[in-house]
C-alpha cells in the first residue's frame, strides 16, 4: 500500500489513537458530579428510553439501567475512560475496540431519533470496525511492544 508520509500501518495507528482521544473527550466533557451525584446521566437516559418507538429499548433499560442507576453511571463513565486510554495507548485494543464498538450501537440504538447522535456514534463505530479487522495494534502499541496479539 502507497500513502503519503506514514506507512498504511501508521496510519491506521493514527485513526486508533485518534479514536481513543474521541472518547477521552467523551469522558473528559461529562459532568461526573452531575452523573455520579444527581444521576443526571441515567436519568437523561432514562427519559430517551421510555420515549423509546422500540419495546425492546424501553424494556431492556427498565430490566438492566434502571434498577441500578448510579453502578451504570459509574460504567458508562468509566467505560469511556478506560477505552480511550486502551485505544491511545494500544493495550488490550482488540478488547477496547469491541467493547467500543458495542457502547457505540448501544447508544445508536438508544438515540435513534437523534441525527446528530447517530452521526457521531455511527462513525466511531466505523472506525472501531476498521481498526479491529486491520489490526490497528500492531504500530505504535503497548499490545505490540510486550507481544500481547
Amino acid at each position: 500500500m502507497q500513502t503519503i508520509w506514514l506507512t498504511g500501518a501508521e496510519w491506521l495507528a493514527v485513526l486508533r489513537i485518534g479514536l481513543g482521544l474521541w472518547w477521552l473527550e467523551s469522558w473528559r466533557h461529562k459532568d461526573k458530579k452531575g452523573w455520579f451525584e444527581r444521576g443526571t446521566g441515567i436519568a437523561w437516559a432514562a427519559d430517551v428510553a421510555a420515549k423509546h418507538r422500540w419495546q425492546p429499548v424501553r424494556s431492556g433499560f427498565d430490566t438492566v439501567v434502571a434498577p441500578r442507576p448510579k453502578a451504570m453511571a459509574y460504567v458508562v463513565v468509566y467505560a469511556e475512560l478506560a477505552l480511550g486510554l486502551g485505544l491511545i495507548t494500544g493495550f488490550l485494543t482488540p478488547i477496547a475496540l469491541v467493547g467500543g464498538l458495542l457502547l457505540n450501537l448501544l447508544y445508536l440504538t438508544l438515540m435513534i431519533h437523534d441525527w446528530a447522535e447517530q452521526g457521531q456514534n455511527a462513525m466511531m463505530a466505523l472506525i472501531s470496525l476498521v481498526a479491529l479487522f486491520a489490526m490497528s495494534w500492531q504500530t505504535w502499541s503497548l499490545d505490540h511492544a510486550i507481544g500481547l496479539f
